[in-house]
């Protein structure tokens, strides 16, 4: 089997072009549905391609295994999902093939490919993002086996190192950029847009600091209710935001929405009912929750997740000697997996061999037991069958040994011993049972 992976991520690709391949969990099994179909060989046969999709705010990565690499038409295939070209998808994304896939998806699950250096919310998307490719009955052994390794390997990195001490988390970087336009966070409210983990993280974050009011915003209430009962907020339904936006001096929107819920128009006739105080506003969805030209706005200050870049930058120069040890434990883990892959050749790997060996172990069984069986029946003495069967066996086993040592000349017989020997009287200490 060959792995390949592809993906697009916060350092290759802008915003608006991640929005375009934003995958929501629930839509998953159909486009992996969509992707392992448009697969096929030259008599329009289906081949058997495993694949998985990886899609947070920071990045969309489809990972695959099948007998050959098919990395150009995987790109192809991710390009009309996205609506875009081909060659403009090809600019901003990385294509990757056999160890460099297990190194990538190593380092994403131990958070040394995040915009937040030893972040942990990666690994749970990943996990969510394994268990939906399961479902779909898209996940074979070879990814299976990656990304379980994945996870092993983020679990030594964080156990093992410090990888993830002090890192400034999306959240925790909005609560900083709220505390440089306003003085006091206990004197504003906020509102939040969504109810999912980003929003939690967010909303938890900003509650700390004891802001004098909470809402939530959802498309369904009891959601909403159950996260506002945590920090004793208020609920509300998306349709009243543009009547009640003004109330708030910050909004923090992560929403699974295809398009912006929160225009333009209404920000406007939000700040003018504000007599222009200031709003802050941050966008941590993809696609994104905010019109981009709310940013134009004199009274505005709207950040996107990249923006937040720079800030959740700041922590990352005291880890570096941790991420060195991260890299030698990835390192290990990638070693690890080839060797796994390598055994599978069915070519050179040892794994196609075992099972050769097993079924005609297998076969040669179910003859002496076959012909147990019809001594038995004859009336034959049970002894003499069993001696008869452990007899037959012997023999099928010794055969092709007994056979190589006869054959060739001196130093071919002599080889062929050394392994006889090695295979057949093995000195392992072992008693018997």
């Amino acid at each position: 089997m060959a792995v390949w992976a592809l993906g697009i991520n916060h350092t290759t690709a802008p915003l608006d072009l991640r929005g375009r391949f934003a995958f929501a969990l629930d839509q998953i099994a159909p486009t992996l549905q969509g992707l392992r179909g448009s697969f096929t060989t030259g008599g329009g046969r289906h081949p058997e391609v495993e694949a998985a999709i990886i899609s947070t705010c920071n990045r969309t990565e489809i990972y695959c295994a099948g007998e050959r690499p098919a990395l150009d038409h995987t790109l192809g295939w991710l390009a009309r999902t996205g609506g875009v070209p081909d060659a403009l998808l090809q600019s901003h994304s990385y294509t990757l093939q056999g160890d460099t896939v297990a190194r990538h998806a190593f380092r994403v699950a131990s958070g040394l490919d995040s915009m937040v250096l030893g972040e942990a919310q990666i690994l749970g998307q990943m996990k969510d993002a394994v268990r939906a490719a399961e479902d779909a009955g898209a996940l074979g052994s070879t990814l299976n086996q990656l990304f379980q390794r994945s996870f092993s390997v983020a679990k030594e990195v964080r156990s093992s190192t410090e990888i993830g001490t002090q890192s400034i988390s999306m959240a925790a970087a909005a609560v900083r950029l709220a505390g440089q336009l306003f003085e006091d966070l206990s004197e504003i409210k906020v509102l939040f847009v969504g109810a999912g983990e980003m929003i939690e993280l967010a909303a938890t974050h900003f509650a700390a600091r004891n802001p004098r009011g909470i809402a939530i915003a959802n498309r369904t209430l009891e959601r909403g209710q159950a996260l506002a009962g945590r920090f004793g907020g208020e609920v509300m339904r998306l349709a009243d935001l543009p009547d009640r936006m003004h109330e708030f001096d910050a909004v923090v929107s992560c929403t699974a929405s295809t398009l912006p819920i929160i225009g333009l128009g209404a920000v406007e006739r939000a700040l003018k009912r504000r007599k222009h105080r200031p709003m802050f506003m941050v966008d941590l969805a993809v696609p994104r929750d905010i019109e981009p030209e709310v940013k134009a706005l004199e009274d505005v200050y709207l950040y996107t997740v990249d923006d937040l870049a720079s800030v959740v930058q700041t922590a990352q120069a005291s880890r570096q000697a941790a991420v060195a040890q991260a890299e030698t434990i990835i390192d290990a883990g990638v070693l690890s997996f080839m060797h796994w892959m390598d055994q599978r050749d069915p070519v050179h790997g040892a794994v196609p061999l075992i099972r050769q060996l097993h079924a005609q172990a297998d076969a040669w069984r179910s003859a002496e037991i076959a012909r147990a069986r019809k001594l038995l029946a004859r009336g034959d003495d049970v002894d003499t069958v069993l001696e008869a069967l452990s007899r037959g066996l012997t023999q099928k086993m010794l055969h092709g040994a007994m056979a190589e040592l006869h054959a060739g000349d001196a130093a071919q017989r002599e080889q062929t011993a050394q392994t006889v020997s090695r295979l057949f009287l093995r000195g392992d200490g072992r008693k018997e049972r």
